[in-house]
């Protein structure tokens, strides 16, 4: 009897918990809208944090699930947006504003015909922003992007000063024909081919204004830009005016270089012993030489080389009047190099412009960039001969003919000519130099058709300039 009584008592236990926990379960309705326009956002996901209760939402973004009970905490995920977590509490009716993800955003890449997400881009790609940019004073816009993006080669030609470099994407592919990369610039395509005034074309082009590389690697870009991209296409997007209160912002930065290794080469003294050597040998005429020799220990090497001290100086504003985003910035860069007489001095100039019209569906985009760019080029001779001039002569030897340089004769009072020439007078006497003025500028016309959702119509005209 008592434990038909036990067993009585367990099982109305039982009953009355399964009867509360019943009465603490509860069903949400609601629906989730985006942030950005308040529509109703399909598919997203809602869990029970905690369990594996679920639901998702329908075509209109509303939903609708049982709960266990007031402490549970509903969580709203959506490709594209951020995640939000809510505390379902006494509430029986749930609403969700979800905010767009920025980072989820940032996958978006441009290319020719407009923008689209990396992962339905059916062409070989690469990106990259400015977060990931190489940093420094860079007198040219591909050195941001040396070492960065796989396929992506950039050699630089020498170490001057706004030198130009070799940029291939996947090698080669023509043994006659040029084999550079097509260059667009805020979507209008610029010349890249000579410049006299400079030796990079590229180098007109402020590297601080550059908000983002977009390389476009294989075949299949020459469906839209033609022929001229069979060797790949590099796509600059500089950077525009964002709406809100004007900004200032300046940034300076310096750097100095050396040389760190010099070609092992003879000194005086070993110079000197090699010629007695040969003397001693027959194989050379010791009054044809010896006589020659001079008493000095020069190192020609450190002669024409210097530490160079360079700057790299940029001021931009950027905001809004009415509702109209712009973006101006200047720059100015001096850059030595550590061969003297050799350095480039570039001064830029930004304007962009992003108006809208008829309700957001019609976009113009105004950008105009202008730059001067003086270069001196040196004599890059006066390395060569730096290594084989003979370390026993003086850099001056007072002769005011030659404007005291030391200078050998083939007879008084004439140079001679079939020799190497003094490799510090080439250096800094050499009159190597130019300018060039260039223009670049776009108009950007895009509009959205009201009557058809999707359809856009885009025009993109501009000018590429520049006298020396």
């Amino acid at each position: 009897m008592i434990k038909f009584y036990l067993r009585g008592y367990v099982l109305v236990l039982l009953l009355v918990g399964a009867m509360t926990a019943w009465g603490q379960s509860r069903t949400i309705t609601g629906t989730v809208t985006s942030s950005d326009d308040g529509t109703g956002l399909p598919g997203v996901n809602i869990l029970e944090k905690g369990t594996n209760n679920g639901a998702v939402t329908d075509a209109n973004g509303s939903y609708t699930i049982s709960v266990s009970g007031a402490n549970s905490v509903l969580v709203f995920s959506f490709v594209g947006y951020g995640t939000s977590e809510v505390t379902v509490g006494s509430q029986s009716t749930i609403n969700v504003s979800l905010q767009a993800d920025v980072t989820s955003l940032s996958e978006i890449v441009v290319i020719g015909y407009g923008s689209i997400e990396k992962k339905d881009v059916t062409g070989a790609i690469a990106d990259i922003s400015k977060e990931d940019f190489n940093r420094g004073v860079l007198s040219s816009p591909q050195d941001l992007i040396v070492g960065k993006l796989a396929g992506v080669n950039v050699t630089t030609n020498s170490g001057a000063p706004g030198a130009g470099a070799t940029i291939r994407i996947r090698g080669g592919s023509s043994l006659n024909a040029s084999n550079d990369p097509l260059i667009i610039i805020d979507g209008f395509p610029v010349d890249n081919g000579g410049l006299s005034g400079v030796a990079n074309v590229l180098s007109t082009i402020n590297p601080n204004d550059i908000e983002t590389f977009t390389v476009l690697k294989d075949a299949s870009a020459t469906a839209i830009y033609g022929s001229r991209a069979s060797n790949g296409v590099i796509i600059i997007t500089t950077k525009k005016g964002v709406a809100g209160k004007p900004k200032i912002s300046f940034n300076t930065t310096f750097s100095a270089s050396t040389p760190i290794k010099y070609f092992d080469v003879l000194n005086a003294d070993e110079y000197r012993d090699l010629v007695q050597d040969l003397v001693s040998q027959g194989r050379i005429n010791a009054a044809d030489v010896t006589a020659k020799l001079g008493n000095e220990d020069t190192d020609w090497q450190k002669e024409i080389f210097r530490t160079a001290l360079s700057s790299d100086n940029n001021l931009s504003i950027t905001g809004s009047v009415k509702n109209v985003p712009y973006r101006a910035s200047y720059g100015y860069t001096d850059q030595q190099g550590i061969l003297k007489n050799t350095d480039i001095a570039r001064h830029t100039l930004n304007l962009s412009v992003s108006p809208s019209f008829l309700d957001d569906h019609l976009k113009v985009t105004v950008n105009a960039k202008g730059s001067n760019v003086k270069s001196n080029f040196g004599d890059a001779g006066a390395v060569g001969a730096a290594i084989s001039y003979d370390p026993t002569k003086p850099v001056r030897d007072g002769n005011e003919l030659y404007g005291g340089y030391f200078s050998w004769l083939s007879v008084p009072g004439v140079p001679a000519n079939n020799i190497t020439f003094n490799p510090v007078a080439m250096a800094e006497l050499t009159d190597n130099v130019g300018t060039a003025n260039r223009l670049i500028g776009n108009v950007e016309l895009e509009y959205k058709v009201h009557a058809i959702s999707g359809l856009k119509a885009h025009l993109n005209v501009g000018l590429d300039y520049h006298k020396e």
